[in-house]
């Protein structure tokens, strides 16, 4: 049973109950549920359905597929040299099918797609050339390299430019859906505990299934990922190999943005990575930030150039905090817990979790009908005008001439402001207005966790986030 979800199960019915034929581009994260959704969405009936294998040339891939075809009920199937040939044996199965609708998926394409298969050229041929000329098929495409659907499938320049009838981005669940996904699997966890899970996987649902019942949070993280058998334990290394067919120079990147906190600049990365500059580069920053692992952020009065990259993932972020060197220790989750360590890392990952729920955060303040961009703001010391430098987590730009200057703050408790805090965000706001000379007003605004202690320093603060605020 599929949970949530309810617009994307809507757009896979329509397809399935129309009178004219719909081809679907389904992507997202690995591990988000694409599959799942699709399965579910009909019902697990499907006329012909095939997964791309994720190691394999083009003579496997082939042979995969007409194994597939053999499985929908095909039984005299001649050896294909080529995908045309391929997607002729397809034809011939949607045309001896009696089903008043032919749903057809195509799960993980991208790995269908080896060097110089040709794959695309015989999908185009398809689709164009026979499919879209009759009224009853449903062709699902589905791939967990966003980057490559976005630029083979939607945003193709050739044949398949604006063919695609429905799209269906699946994102991750917010904090709200995995507390209502956990009632639904009878686990009782309050909004605390929640966000400390979320705060390691984020909110991929495949990652909440292995939640159990009767053990806290810190018990599950242990089993899942430190435990002699954990489910997890290999996770990242098959995250992204899985997307990526040579993940080596991506998880180079992904490393040297895990060592700093606002992200880096690409002169940065570059002089930190030893990656040289090139159209290359570009091409896998591009496909690191469609697949939701990093952010290319602007900041606010500054060009397109001095643009940051920063790692996002919650669970990567995880990773090279905690798993990247490996231990024997079965319950080290639970032995470190409120160690500096720990408390470090929960800093850095709730803020993730803020930027996360930036949806949430405009409900609250009241401001969802006003236009607004979210940005971040660095700006590097300045000897010559006495400016110190500052970094800026969150900034909600908004047309009504408003800047939430936001300070993001996790805490177990309510959040206390003391002397050297007012003094850092009253730094902050100066900085910012003497550098962007900006004309907006500034509400410095506190996002925390359990809320703000009514003080002599608190009275500057114009709104007050809370982690209930982030649950909408």
């Amino acid at each position: 049973m599929v949970f949530g979800r309810i617009k994307e199960l809507t757009i896979l019915k329509n397809a399935e109950s129309d009178s004219v034929s719909h081809f679907i581009a389904v992507y997202g994260r690995r591990r988000v549920g694409k599959t799942f959704l699709i399965r579910e969405g009909f019902g697990y009936r499907f006329t012909f359905q095939h997964a791309g294998l994720s190691k394999g040339g083009l003579k496997k891939q082939l042979s995969s597929f007409e194994a597939s075809l053999k499985d929908a009920g095909m039984t005299s199937i001649p050896k294909c040299k080529n995908w045309m040939e391929a997607f002729e044996l397809l034809k011939d199965l949607i045309r001896a099918s009696s089903e008043k609708r032919k749903i057809i998926f195509l799960d993980e394409l991208s790995w269908m797609d080896t060097q110089n298969s040709d794959l695309i050229p015989a999908l185009e041929n398809f689709w164009n050339g026979w499919a879209s000329a009759r009224k009853d098929i449903v062709l699902i495409v589905c791939a967990s390299a966003t980057s490559w659907i976005m630029n083979k499938i939607i945003h193709n320049r050739g044949g398949l430019h604006n063919r695609i009838t429905d799209r269906i981005l699946l994102e991750n669940f917010t904090l709200s859906e995995c507390e209502m996904f956990t009632r639904n699997n009878g686990l009782s966890f309050s909004r605390e505990q929640i966000l400390q899970y979320y705060m390691v996987f984020g909110g991929v649902p495949y990652y909440w299934t292995f939640l159990k019942k009767g053990m806290s949070i810190a018990q599950n993280i242990d089993s899942i990922l430190f435990a002699k058998d954990a489910a997890l334990k290999d996770e990242f290394d098959y995250l992204y190999s899985s997307i990526f067919a040579k993940p080596e120079e991506y998880l180079t990147i992904i490393k040297t943005l895990s060592t700093r906190k606002a992200g880096m600049t690409r002169e940065e990365l570059i002089k930190n990575s030893g990656i040289p500059n090139s159209g290359n580069l570009t091409k896998k920053l591009n496909e690191l930030e469609s697949c939701g692992f990093i952010r290319k952020y602007s900041s606010f009065g500054k060009k397109a150039k001095n643009s940051l990259f920063q790692l996002i993932d919650n669970f990567t972020l995880f990773y090279y905090r905690f798993l990247e060197t490996k231990t024997t220790d079965e319950h080290l989750w639970t032995n470190i817990i409120n160690t500096p360590r720990v408390n470090t890392w929960a800093g850095l990952a709730y803020e993730r979790v803020v930027l996360q729920h930036t949806n949430e955060i405009k409900r609250k303040l009241g401001i969802s009908g006003i236009h607004t961009e979210i940005q971040s703001w660095y700006a590097i010391p300045d000897k010559d005008l006495n400016l110190p430098g500052v970094q800026i987590d969150l900034l909600i730009v908004r047309n009504d001439r408003v800047i939430n200057l936001c300070e993001i703050k996790y805490s177990l408790s309510e959040f206390t402001i003391t002397k050297k805090d007012d003094a850092d965000i009253k730094t902050k706001v100066d900085v910012f207005m003497r550098t962007t000379k900006t004309r907006h007003a500034i509400f410095p605004t506190l996002i925390t966790t359990v809320g703000l202690v009514d003080n002599t320093y608190s009275t500057n603060i114009q709104s007050v986030i809370t982690l209930e605020d982030l649950f909408g």
